[in-house]
């Protein structure tokens, strides 16, 4: 009896725990994403929306915050930067370079673009292209070099409206800096339910990627805290939880020529904006 009991206590105990324990955040292959290398941004972009590299390296970081109209190059982990003004004040979301050019989004859909090699100018005149994409709320932007399109995805647009999708839209950039749009896609947000749960929430991406070497394309949501790994036709692969204690508003991703993945923090409640290093795992 008294063995009984014991075991009675010792399963109570151990369901006790089990109530306790935090929530199991996984991790794509050859990363982990709980075992980060953290670095710090500098003090200009504690409101970090976005980054990305030139031509994946990792001492050519671009980076812009989503108040002004500036883009900052610097170093991955460097307590310092300089920037260049290409336009005014505004809500900009993301960045990316194609075909030799810097290209930033705006919140509504609009796109700012200039050649690479003015990047180290004090100011400069970007290209504006408005009215191309439909009406929405926009914070993803991503380039792939194997095609030289742009790809846009909608973090709240009409058109997935009482949907149970997210569109996205294919862009080209012409030599003469034209933005054209040449298709839409979409993901299926009940793909993503299969491997997390929403919890009553649309999926809201806030930055966007693509993985060269794999064809994958990686999404985060800040608001979903949520990591999505699509095949290049944007069927859903993987999805997977984001610590909040180290991602607490997860705004832009990228990889270097290494396939190292990075994820950039806002700086929210948490004093300063951070640049999440995983390092690729053979």
């Amino acid at each position: 009896m008294k063995s009984l009991f014991t075991l009675y206590i010792a399963l109570i105990a151990c369901a006790a725990c089990a109530q306790k324990k935090d929530p199991s955040f996984t991790s794509p292959s050859h990363y982990n994403l709980n075992e980060p290398q953290q670095m710090e941004f500098p003090p200009e972009l504690e409101e970090v929306s976005g980054i990305t590299f030139v031509n994946g390296d990792s001492n050519r970081l671009l980076a812009q915050q989503d108040e002004q109209g500036h883009v900052y190059y610097l170093k991955a982990g460097d307590k310092s930067t300089k920037y260049v003004k290409f336009a005014g004040k505004g809500d900009y979301e993301d960045i990316a370079v194609s075909n030799d050019r810097i290209v930033l989004l705006r919140s509504d859909g609009s796109f700012f673009s200039f050649p690479l090699q003015e990047l180290y100018e004090a100011e400069i005149d970007a290209m504006v292209s408005e009215k191309i994409l439909p009406k929405g709320e926009y914070e993803s932007l991503a380039a792939s070099i194997t095609n030289n399109r742009l790809y846009v995805l909608c973090k709240q647009c009409s058109v997935d409206k009482k949907t149970s999708q997210t569109t996205g839209y294919i862009l080209k950039l012409e030599s003469g800096s034209q933005i054209i749009k040449e298709g839409s896609f979409s993901i299926d947000n009940e793909e993503i339910s299969k491997y997390v749960k929403l919890k009553g929430k649309a999926f809201r991406p806030s930055a966007l990627t693509r993985n060269e070497k794999t064809n994958e394309w990686y999404i985060v949501s800040s608001i979903n805290k949520l990591l999505l790994i699509a095949d290049h036709d944007w069927k859903v692969k993987e999805a997977h939880l984001l610590n909040p204690k180290l991602f607490n508003q997860p705004e832009g991703i990228a990889f270097d020529k290494d396939n190292n993945l990075y994820i950039s923090n806002e700086a929210g409640d948490s004093g300063r904006a951070t640049l999440l290093k995983f390092n690729y795992k053979h």
